[in-house]
């Protein structure tokens, strides 16, 4: 027995028409569209929808015009649960699911998960590249989700259909809802693997797998960058801020106010004065920066080195001499052949002459 209380290898017995002999009471019917792209693969294919469907007594409708699907009960009808996976059907060949892999959905032990991946991320270049990462290169991470689940998988647009057992389908759905949270789906499969080979040892199956199973920490590595300058809030106040001091009002202050008029004309020429006064010394001491000598560095008095005596070597200096007049550079050898007999006795005959 299995943890569920479940004998191994149990299978449900199909639903005959012995088990409801008196049919449906009332008709139930589903419609679904489909895209434009899919009708000619539909229009090929709607024959043999209606002839699987027929054995559960099913009626299918194809609808070119509008775009849709429907299917309904008839009186033939004796499973309930029968138009609920003709619904399904008419979904999956909709997402672009072959029919050759829908039609599994008309047995007990398959069920299908349509997920919508396509409001998970906001960013559409960002969702392209968590779809791909899904799909992996050449599809071999998908390859490897369907064999691990037992499950057909199939991304299409901005929904992920899937096709299998029902512990397969929560597999693949974890998958895809991580990968979408940016979880690579590597670590997920890894998990995957782990777990099916300890499903296989009998006595692991009543302890916790815990242990077995790596933890992936998660690395953040993209932080927020703070800005330079934060602005720091002022506390929050009822009171309206005060009004800034008129020139009148700094008067009253002071008691200038009340002076006479030619007394304020002196001040304010005083304070012209004042002013123009602190204005000429600082131009005086700019002129003077260029007459002000720079400082000199303290003298060093640099002995001068004693040279050395360099010993030439006479004889090394005559070797190397002799090597370069051996060298074929246009310049005669050293040892010179001496002129022939024959040459010789030409050159006294023409003296004679």
């Amino acid at each position: 027995l299995s943890q569920q209380g479940v004998p191994d290898g149990w299978v449900e017995p199909a639903f005959t028409r012995d088990d409801n002999p008196r049919g449906l009471l009332e008709e139930s019917s589903f419609a679904t569209l489909f895209p434009k792209y899919r009708e000619a693969y539909l229009k090929e294919c709607w024959p043999l929808v209606e002839r699987a469907l027929g054995e559960g007594h099913i009626k299918a409708s194809l609808d070119l015009i509008e775009g849709s699907m429907t299917v309904c009960t008839t009186r033939k009808t004796f499973d309930p649960y029968a138009i609920v996976r003709a619904r399904d059907l008419i979904k999956l060949l909709a997402r672009s699911v072959p029919f050759e892999q829908a039609v599994r959905i008309l047995q007990d032990d398959v069920a299908c998960d349509i997920i919508k991946v396509g409001t998970l991320v906001r960013n559409r270049e960002r969702f392209v590249k968590r779809r791909q990462r899904l799909i992996g290169p050449k599809g071999s991470t998908l390859k490897a989700l369907e064999l691990l689940t037992n499950c057909y998988v199939m991304v299409q647009g901005n929904t992920v259909s899937a096709l299998g057992p029902y512990n397969g389908l929560k597999e693949v759905r974890k998958v895809v809802m991580d990968t979408m949270k940016n979880i690579h789906p590597i670590y997920n499969i890894k998990m995957l693997m782990i777990k099916r080979e300890l499903s296989k040892d009998p006595e692991l199956r009543t302890q916790s797998w815990e242990r077995f199973l790596p933890t992936f920490r998660h690395k953040n590595l993209n932080k927020r960058k703070e800005p330079k300058k934060k602005s720091v809030k002022k506390e929050y106040t009822p009171f309206p801020p005060a009004q800034p001091e008129s020139q009148i009002d700094k008067e009253l202050a002071t008691g200038e106010f009340f002076l006479r008029e030619h007394v304020k004309k002196r001040k304010k020429m005083e304070m012209i004065k004042v002013k123009q006064a602190e204005a000429l010394t600082k131009k005086k001491e700019e002129r003077n920066k260029a007459f002000i000598p720079p400082k000199e560095k303290p003298f060093q008095s640099k002995t001068p080195k004693a040279p050395t005596e360099s010993k030439l070597d006479i004889q090394a200096i005559k070797d190397k001499v002799k090597k370069a007049k051996t060298k074929k550079l246009g310049a005669p050898p050293v040892n010179q052949t001496p002129p022939t007999s024959s040459t010789n006795k030409k050159k006294k005959s023409k003296n004679k002459g």
